[in-house]
């Protein structure tokens, strides 16, 4: 990763077809829902949870999962901080793309960093960017550590793990507060796909 190495002699080409027809013909508003939490929290899968529910409503939508996006967008990347914020960066650039399409598409990442969290609010327009945090906490992210990561991380047989080894910087002021470690996963979603409808993103 050489973050000294620019793009140049590019301009971005306009096409014909506009967000807005894109969004007209859909019959809803592009966005994209930023989940961050704990590892564990259940951003991944209130974020599939939350696609389905607008799938069965007709939204179009996609979902950018941690884990997935590992395999091969950012499958160079390690987990030092240089890297996550590398990784969020790229996430942002993506996710843009994405909405300029009129599509609703859904972030699952720890994001530790509000920096960074930041910085790919600010490649959106307002409005576009909806963090949802998923507010669980250690204690209860541990208990659905089915993997045991959480138990390595605290034997030190892994570096860098947000909430024991590396820090976790939770949302000050995000649109959606989610409470994961005791609400229902149905109730959750249905507190996201309602903002959406109280915010104009969806009409159905």
């Amino acid at each position: 990763m050489n973050e000294n190495k620019k793009s140049s002699n590019v301009v971005w080409h306009q096409g014909e077809v506009t967000r807005e027809d894109k969004e007209k013909r859909s019959g809803h508003k592009g966005a994209v829902l930023w989940f961050t939490g704990l590892s564990g929290s259940g951003k991944s899968t209130l974020s599939h949870a939350v696609e389905y529910k607008l799938f069965q409503m007709g939204v179009y939508t996609t979902v950018l999962d941690g884990d997935n996006v590992r395999h091969g967008l950012c499958g160079d990347l390690g987990f030092s901080d240089v890297a996550r914020r590398e990784n969020i960066r790229r996430v942002g650039e993506v996710s843009k793309l994405f909405v300029d399409a009129g599509v609703i598409v859904l972030t699952a990442f720890i994001s530790p960093f509000k920096e960074d969290r930041d910085v790919v609010r600010k490649l959106h327009q307002d409005g576009d960017f909806i963090e949802v945090y998923c507010a669980a906490s250690l204690e209860a992210c541990e208990t659905r550590d089915v993997k045991g990561l959480y138990q390595r991380a605290r034997k030190g047989e892994i570096k860098d793990f947000t909430g024991i080894s590396s820090p976790y910087e939770a949302p000050e002021h995000a649109e959606i507060v989610v409470d994961t470690g005791s609400l229902s996963l149905e109730d959750c979603v249905e507190e996201v796909v309602m903002y959406l409808h109280n915010k104009g993103v969806i009409k159905t």
